[in-house]
């Protein structure tokens, strides 16, 4: 990473962190985009909570209410493109696996995704949530269910052991920064990887010239 790009990471975490609560909230619509910020909430509410151990409630809160309202926008965009969109992002194969799951557990497919750490991915459920015409209102309760009990949990964990974090962190503050800026960019190129993958099955051109038709 070029050194320049490097003081700009730095200088918007070191904003976020300042931010407190509020950067919770942008940095969790982010989060919930297309192309998720791998590990950066969970790190986020982690780090402030062992900072204000009483607030730890709040910090929670906050970033449930940045993953809803961003996972809300990801789920609007699903619903506007419907399947096709989906097939288009993600291979036809997983998309209907998450067709059918949706179609038999629709809030727990939502509730445990959102509950699940990464690397699990949430924004091929949210767009299928969408795309689905899942019902709006089940949808905000299982993914504000399932974002509020893992950022507890995390929110918590951070408020209980705040001495030994708080001193990980100031010694290793560049080294967790360069691991958190590595999984955000793994799970940007995986993001890519499956939209240009799900463009090149769902093309009939390519799929006629691809080696196992020709064979």
């Amino acid at each position: 990473m070029q050194p320049f790009a490097l003081a700009y990471v730095l200088l918007v975490w070191t904003w976020l962190v300042r931010l407190g609560g509020p950067g919770l909230v942008l940095l969790g619509i982010a989060d919930n985009s297309i192309i998720p910020l791998t590990g950066s909430m969970d790190v986020l509410t982690l780090w402030l909570a062992a900072g204000h151990r009483n607030l730890w409630p709040y910090y929670a809160a906050m970033a449930t209410a940045g993953a809803v309202l961003g996972g809300y926008i990801t789920y609007s965009l699903g619903r506007k493109g419907g399947k096709e969109a989906i097939e288009k992002k993600i291979k036809k194969s997983r998309a209907d696996k998450l067709f059918k799951r949706f179609n038999r557990w629709g809030f727990s497919t939502v509730a445990v995704s959102a509950l699940l750490p990464p690397p699990f991915p949430l924004v091929p459920v949210l767009l299928t949530a969408g795309a689905l015409q899942y019902p709006p209102k089940k949808f905000l309760s299982a993914l504000a269910l399932g974002r509020a009990v893992r950022y507890s949990l995390i929110a918590g964990f951070g408020s209980l052991y705040a001495r030994q974090i708080n001193a990980f962190f100031n010694r290793y503050y560049k080294t967790a920064l360069f691991i958190l800026i590595g999984l955000a960019v793994l799970g940007g190129v995986f993001a890519l990887r499956e939209y240009l993958n799900s463009r090149r099955n769902n093309n009939p051109r390519q799929r006629a010239v691809s080696p196992s038709r020709v064979a």
